[in-house]
């Protein structure tokens, strides 16, 4: 190797040059800190090994090579599911309904809140099962030196300062730093190749020699060796992984969403509530000559009918119903969801951050461009004959030196290439190293320190023998004298990121003449449908960002092969102390991804984006990715994943590649704005049932049934279930709650319908002189009966029919609602028209008539449409700096306040970049005219030239 050296360093051209240096991609390590005093623990006799006092020692001071694990009790996890502002409304509710007998309102409050607590009881059981899966990925059982024997021991019982033995195939038990000697205590300058991909997330296998860390549950796949463990459990680098999942329990978007509207409905319900009970008992009793105890029960009884009516009862168990119907159309694409809530929180995805490799990438080398030298070549002359060997060639020789069966990445990829293009090898029968035409004659496979395989070949036409070698670059070069355009190609392959591996063949007869052939490269190629899911995610308003353990080069390549910006910064960009935490979210957002990261950093990344408000999904399919996936908004694994990633995950995909995503985005959004309408609808009809009856019972007295103000809750919401599959309008940007916006609409729209509903009351009551009490006879007590089945069918169906309008952001005739919907909403309010037409005494609605029924119904359809050119004038003219007016925070005033000041340094740099265009611009014509000018001088001076020369 020295004699190499020196010949490389005095080699010359014929020109008196220096051939070109090639460069080489060099693999950056993980660092891995050791304590001092766990390195004085690390000093372990290769071939005697730790004796079992020894292990028993460290086994109590670090303890069992596993992961811990934290259980919670089952039955405080169900009962947590009780907590909550409506729960609490809800169980409040439950316990008066029982009180004051009300059996029915209590069988169905008791069955809700059990309904509930088990969808989120089985729905959130993941992080114990993510765990787990981490847990599977260790290997079991381990051969390790104890008290100078090699012996077969438990991994768990592995300590630090243990000897471990690797060879092909083994899962790494535990962090190790290779010691360079073989198992059976020789001396070996050789590597181990080890495959990482799953912890890294790094596209090709690794070799790692003396002195270098190799991480548990990592794959040997070529070599053996002799290690010693450094890190145990936890404390190793799968170990973080798992103890980032285990800390991750933060309450989700929508979760949060859900208590922010239960949160609001409750406080305005009890408000209301409280101060309706003490009017009924003190200021206007409904009976004044009745004893304080009975009028406080029958009060109790009223606001408990009035309460449960208002309670949004439905609220989570329509949400729920909505999201599962989601789940069963996305499972039909190939999309299975774990938890249903993440449908709604992927509608609110902004950013979608990838791992590359096996999610991005097939995680498999495939033969790329590659360099083709011409025929005859040599040294000082590289255009030879003039004609370049074919891709053809290239693989045809190589394949003649390649191993056959080997299980090397490398090997498999070449091989697959020449079988699937080389026609002589695509068109033979027998699948295996015969080759028609060809006989290889003699095989050197590959070492370390040739650094090449080597074939003799004969072609079977002409018996000419010759050798082919395959190998790396520098190698190839060096056998074939040098060559300056193949060491170009090499370090443009380097450059980006790509595997290049040298090919030549003898072009004499005593075979010892070496000619260049080619230069293969290899790349772990983006799928095929990667480019075109980011272009879509991209019109859907999703930035996506590559987040790689990769070589930062390999993934600057990746993202240009994929249309994206080529701006992927190192990991150690994540932890700058030089900038302050917004300057470094600054840089997430701006940036197209990070290269070289660990568990941690993809981790972090999430967390800074999250930190600035964006909804964050992340992608992946490795040990690596479980922590990010857990802590992103929407975790989803790809296909072929781990366990550790398939369980951390919120979304699995069964489909290769991400192109389902899409399907998934545009499903989810459909589903948020259905959640969005029927949460806009309920809030408004909760205003507007509780202002009307408030101000109602107070003014005059007057209020409806118990068993009437039932029927509208229960046929109201029951009817509302078939919005989850309602036609809906997709969103091209992220959807977002908006709750300012959604609360001020809601109360607009009640407050409206209140007026309207008080319009009917007043109607009724003075203009066709219906009374609001029962006065004495018969006709006294029907009239009363008449004005509350009236008030029965208008606060029914008004409120009702405004769905129609909130199920669109925009104009409610923009996308017409499907016909189950249409039947469901509509045949609800025929019923309830009929019941009141007619009259039906278990109900006590007493008969209105046909003029009445008709006319409440007409007019509720004609108030939806007015009530819908308000909503959309109030949607169109929503702003962020309108939010902040109404419900100003110190929180939205600083958000404000920011946001204008970068709208200023957006401006101004977009002014700028206009000034140096036109500049540009200018320049460019400058530099045009003054060519033309110099052309048209030409011209003439060669016309005058011609005319001189006549």
């Amino acid at each position: 190797m020295t004699e190499h050296s020196k010949h490389d360093e005095e080699v010359v051209n014929s020109d008196g040059k220096k051939p070109l240096k090639m460069e080489e991609a060099v693999h950056i390590e993980v660092s891995d800190d050791i304590p001092p005093e766990l390195e004085a623990l690390l000093h372990t006799e290769p071939l005697l090994g730790l004796t079992d006092a020894q292990v028993q020692e460290r086994t109590a001071q670090f303890g069992l090579n596993e992961i811990p694990e934290h259980k919670t009790n089952p039955l405080l996890k169900f009962l947590s599911y009780f907590l909550g502002p409506i729960s609490y409304l809800l169980e409040i509710a439950c316990i008066l309904s029982g009180v004051f007998q009300s059996w029915i309102d209590f069988g169905i409050l008791l069955a809700v809140l059990i309904i509930n607590a088990c969808i989120g009881f089985f729905e959130e059981a993941r992080a114990e099962s993510a765990l787990d899966a981490l847990k599977n990925t260790l290997a079991l059982k381990s051969r390790c030196w104890r008290n100078g024997k090699l012996v077969e021991v438990d991994s768990s019982t592995l300590v630090p300062g243990d000897i471990i033995a690797l060879r092909l195939g083994d899962v790494i038990p535990a962090d190790c730093r290779l010691l360079g000697i073989g198992v059976t205590g020789e001396e070996s300058e050789g590597t181990l190749q080890i495959d990482q991909s799953a912890l890294t997330g790094e596209s090709l296998p690794v070799q790692k020699g003396k002195g270098v860390t190799a991480y548990s549950s990592a794959i040997v796949k070529q070599g053996q060796m002799l290690a010693v463990v450094t890190k145990t459990g936890i404390n190793t680098f799968i170990g973080r992984a798992a103890n980032l999942i285990s800390i991750t329990t933060e309450e989700g978007h929508f979760q949060k969403i859900i208590n922010s509207i239960g949160n609001f409905l409750v406080a305005i319900t009890l408000a209301m509530a409280i101060a309706l009970f003490f009017v009924r008992v003190w200021a206007v009793p409904d009976k004044p000559k009745d004893p304080l105890g009975e009028r406080v029960r029958h009060s109790l009884l009223e606001v408990l009918v009035l309460t449960v009516a208002a309670i949004p009862v439905g609220l989570p168990t329509i949400m729920s119903v909505t999201m599962a119907v989601g789940a069963s159309q996305l499972a039909k694409k190939q999309v299975i969801v774990k938890r249903l809530t993440a449908i709604e929180e992927l509608a609110s995805v902004s950013i979608l951050c990838s791992d590359k490799t096996g999610t991005l990438t097939l995680n498999q080398l495939s033969f790329d461009v590659p360099y083709l030298s011409n025929r005859g070549n040599t040294t000082d002359n590289f255009e030879g004959t003039g004609v370049a060997y074919t891709e053809e060639d290239l693989l045809l020789t190589s394949f003649f030196a390649s191993e056959p069966g080997a299980q090397d990445p490398i090997e498999s990829a070449i091989r697959a290439a020449a079988q699937e293009r080389v026609t002589v090898l695509r068109e033979r029968v027998e699948q295996d190293h015969h080759i028609p035409g060809f006989k290889v004659n003699n095989f050197i496979p590959f070492n370390p320190t040739s650094k090449y395989t080597e074939a003799t070949v004969t072609d079977l036409t002409t018996q000419k023998k010759f050798r082919c070698i395959k190998g790396a670059p520098q190698v190839i070069v060096r056998m074939v004298g040098g060559h300056d355009e193949a060491t170009k190609a090499v370090n443009d392959f380097a450059k980006r990121g790509l595997r290049a591996l040298g090919v030549a063949i003898t072009v004499d007869d005593a075979m010892t003449k070496f000619e260049m052939v080619g230069m293969i490269s290899l790349l772990d190629p983006p799928r095929p449908d990667s480019a075109h899911t980011i272009e879509e995610c991209r019109k859907l308003g999703i930035s996506v960002k590559m987040i790689t353990g990769d070589q930062q080069i390999i993934g600057k390549e990746v993202a240009h092969r994929l249309g994206m910006h080529r701006t992927i910064l190192d990991a150690s960009k994540l932890i700058d102390d030089s900038i302050d935490e917004d300057a470094l979210i600054d840089r997430c957002v701006k940036c197209d991804g990070f290269a070289q990261v660990i568990p941690e950093h993809k981790y972090k990344v999430v967390e800074l984006l999250q930190k600035r408000g964006y909804l964050v999904g992340m992608t992946g399919d490795g040990v690596n990715d479980a922590p990010a996936l857990k802590k992103a908004n929407v975790g989803i694994a790809v296909e072929g994943c781990t366990d550790a990633a398939r369980s951390a995950a919120d979304i699995v995909l069964l489909a290769a590649g991400l192109s389902t995503i899409v399907d998934g985005v545009k499903t989810s959004r459909a589903i948020f704005q259905r959640m969005r309408s029927y949460a806009l609808y309920r809030i408004a009809s909760t205003i507007h049932f509780l202002l009307f009856f408030f101000i109602s019972i107070c003014a005059y007295g007057f209020s409806l049934p118990p068993i009437l103000i039932l029927m509208i809750a229960v046929l109201n919401d029951a009817a509302t279930l078939v919005i989850s599959v309602d036609n809906a309008q997709i969103s091209q940007r992220p959807d977002k709650w908006r709750l300012g916006q959604l609360l001020t609409l809601s109360f607009v729209l009640g407050i409206l319908l209140m007026i309207v509903s008080f319009a009917h009351f007043f109607v009724a009551k003075d203009g066709f002189g219906l009374t609001t009490l029962p006065e004495k006879g018969h006709e006294g007590v029907e009239n009363a009966g008449k004005l509350q089945t009236i008030m029965y069918l208008q606060i029914s169906s008004c409120p009702h029919f405004v769905i129609f309008s909130t199920r669109l952001p925009g104009y409610f005739y923009e996308n017409a609602p499907s016909w189950t919907f249409i039947i469901a909403v509509a045949g609800t309010q025929v019923f309830a028209m009929f019941m009141s037409i007619f009259g039906i005494k278990v109900f006590e609605a007493t008969a209105i008539g046909w003029g009445w029924g008709i006319a409440v119904l007409a007019i509720s359809t004609v108030v939806f449409m007015a009530l819908d050119v308000v909503k959309v004038a109030i949607i169109r003219s929503w702003s962020f700096e309108l939010t902040v007016k109404l419900y100003p925070t110190k929180s939205r005033k600083a958000l404000l306040e920011e946001r204008v000041a970068r709208r200023i340094v957006k401006e101004r740099a977009l002014a700028n970049i206009a000034k140096c265009r036109k500049v540009l611009y200018m320049t460019m014509g400058l530099v045009a005219w003054k060519r033309t000018l110099k052309q048209r001088a030409k011209l003439t001076n060669g016309s005058a030239s011609t005319v001189v020369v006549l």
